[in-house]
């Protein structure tokens, strides 16, 4: 049904999955209150909220619509509900907090890396618009 050379295909295979989970596994306890959201589906909502300009009502609702996304999200078989309500997301930041929104961002790099999208002499500088994100900080209280 999918297109293996489909670049979300590709940068699926090239996240480390197991270390994101790993790292944010330790921020929600599985045995307390209700069970965890996965943490693939969490880290590829954000990834395409973000690389696709996108609120979280829109990323929600176009995940259910489109089957590379939920192939990134790890999904063996087509959904046709909402994986989670999109207030989820916006606690799920909070929960990992800046550490983990760094911890997002190095993947992300490390992936583009390892996919060659992204060259090693193009990470030397990154400008970082700290403007913007004070004024998401005060909007939404996020630190995305």
């Amino acid at each position: 049904m999918i297109n293996t050379s489909h670049p979300l295909v590709k940068l699926s295979m090239v996240v480390d999955w197991k270390r994101l989970d790993e790292t944010f596994g330790a921020s929600f306890c599985s045995d307390n209150g209700r069970p965890a959201i996965s943490t693939r589906l969490m880290v590829a909502l954000h990834y395409l909220k973000y690389s696709c300009n996108l609120s979280d009502e829109e990323v929600v609702s176009g995940w259910v619509e489109n089957p590379y996304w939920q192939y990134l999200s790890g999904m063996k078989f087509f959904e046709h509900q909402l994986p989670i309500h999109p207030s989820s997301m916006t606690r799920w930041c909070k929960r990992i907090g800046e550490a983990g929104a760094e911890e997002l961002l190095k993947e992300t790099l490390e992936a583009g890396l390892r996919l060659k999208a992204v060259k090693t002499s193009q990470l030397k500088r990154i400008n970082v618009d700290t403007t913007v994100q004070e004024f998401n900080k005060r909007r939404n209280g996020t630190n995305w």
